[in-house]
């Protein structure tokens, strides 16, 4: 750990189960919605990048899929991968808890956790917590589980403790001057969140099933002045699929990407032309050339 009036610089990455809030954190960390979120659990299958840059220090953060044991597919496999390769390398960990829930699948990330690493356990979730004396004895039960450098309780939907979580976690980076522009959000492209988005859109419209055998590939990515022009293609397993994600008279599918387009311009800044198709690939969730393509793999 760096001096106290030096300026600090490093990669944190951000675990827990599925659906504990780390992509909600991500963003409100940055300020910008740089990982899709919604209420379905493991909606993010990539580790993704977000840069808060301040005065003293920039954090690179890396939010990663929710780390799961019930499914087998090779998709699943893949995103698993993630989330042990992600913790290579980095100077330290938020491992995201839901408050008031700690389960077996918290345990095993927790033994996953890299030995020597500083772990700052987040307590997401406490604005539900209607009775806050309940927290106490759960934070000490946690703390019982490992030694932790930090156990900070937030909201990340409130946007309550965030800027505590920060200044904490930038006390574990090492010393040295920042890797990144201080106007950077991010180390992923445009073509990568672009892709993310819509598939954000389709996990937010649809129905439980359909987003876990859906993908979002970009088969065009065209920047003009004040104008990106993006052509999308929604990859589905089966022909009944597809007219769900078209929907009547191509209702849902127009619902989709306009409002992925809507999403696109905030956060590029610039006018977006989006057209989006649906294609059938049966079998795709367990194509490890078809994964590896799409970055899945």
């Amino acid at each position: 750990m760096a001096g106290a009036g030096a300026h600090r610089c490093g990669y944190v990455t951000i675990v827990g189960r599925p659906n504990v809030g780390k992509s909600t954190l991500l963003n409100r960390l940055t300020g910008l919605k740089v990982s899709i979120t919604s209420r379905k659990p493991q909606t993010t299958r990539n580790a993704i990048t977000g840069i808060v840059t301040r005065s003293h220090a920039q954090t690179i953060l890396v939010d990663t899929p929710g780390f799961q044991t019930r499914f087998g597919s090779a998709l699943n496999r893949g995103m698993n991968r993630v989330v042990t390769q992600s913790l290579a390398g980095v100077d330290a960990v938020l491992m995201v808890v839901e408050a008031l829930k700690f389960g077996a699948e918290d345990r095993r990330l927790l033994e996953m956790l890299p030995v020597g690493k500083p772990v700052l356990l987040v307590i997401n979730k406490t604005d539900r917590v209607a009775d806050r004396k309940r927290l106490l004895p759960f934070i000490k039960q946690l703390s019982e589980q490992r030694d932790f450098a930090e156990i900070v309780p937030i909201s990340a939907a409130k946007g309550k403790g965030i800027e505590k979580l920060l200044e904490l976690t930038a006390k574990y980076l090492p010393q040295g001057p920042a890797i990144h522009a201080a106007d950077e959000i991010t180390e992923a492209s445009e073509r990568f969140l672009a892709a993310e988005l819509i598939r954000e859109k389709i996990f937010r419209l649809l129905g439980d099933e359909l987003p876990y055998v859906s993908a979002v590939i970009i088969d065009d990515f065209v920047e003009e002045p004040g104008l990106r022009r993006i052509q999308a293609s929604i990859i589905v397993d089966k022909d009944t699929h597809k007219g769900i994600v078209i929907g009547a008279r191509g209702a849902r599918l127009k619902e989709i990407a306009s409002a992925a387009r809507h999403d696109m311009e905030k956060l590029f800044g610039d006018k977006v032309f989006l057209e989006v198709w649906v294609k059938v690939k049966p079998g795709w969730i367990d194509d490890a050339r078809f994964l590896k393509r799409i970055g899945h793999d």
